[in-house]
């Protein structure tokens, strides 16, 4: 393989891990302010039944903020090159939160780009496959 297609994959795939991490700093950031909150209110249950409740929460907090809405479209940035090396990747939770990583593909490079996305929707403009990439991740569960 050719150095610079090697360094341009550890670039993305360092770029994947940090979106990554981010996103499960915050999810697990929800789950402690959560925890908290469901301390206060089971106060008076028996603690077996408290205890379960608070698995129960915990649980279906971290699904809510597991990346499961995730999409691919894959296309060709150029008209001059063939073989859709170019892609779109949408990253987002239930509430349409993650992260849009963008890779084009021309004949002497690849560009990568990370768009925040926040409740389906981002502040930067999104390209035709990007808003594809959330559409398709929006109705993928």
């Amino acid at each position: 393989m050719d150095e610079t297609l090697i360094l341009l994959l550890l670039l993305l795939t360092l770029l994947v891990a940090i979106a990554a991490l981010v996103v499960a700093v915050v999810a697990l950031q929800r789950i402690g302010r959560r925890r908290g909150r469901s301390a206060r209110r089971n106060s008076e249950l028996p603690t077996d039944v408290a205890g379960l409740r608070g698995e129960v929460h915990a649980l279906r907090a971290e699904v809510s903020d597991a990346l499961r809405h995730l999409a691919v479209v894959r296309y060709d940035a150029f008209g001059d090159m063939g073989g859709h090396l170019s892609w779109s990747m949408a990253l987002l939770d239930d509430g349409g939160n993650g992260v849009v990583l963008t890779s084009i593909h021309g004949r002497s490079d690849a560009r990568t780009y990370a768009k925040n996305v926040t409740d389906w929707s981002c502040e930067q403009q999104l390209s035709p496959e990007e808003e594809e990439a959330v559409k398709f991740a929006r109705s993928a569960a």
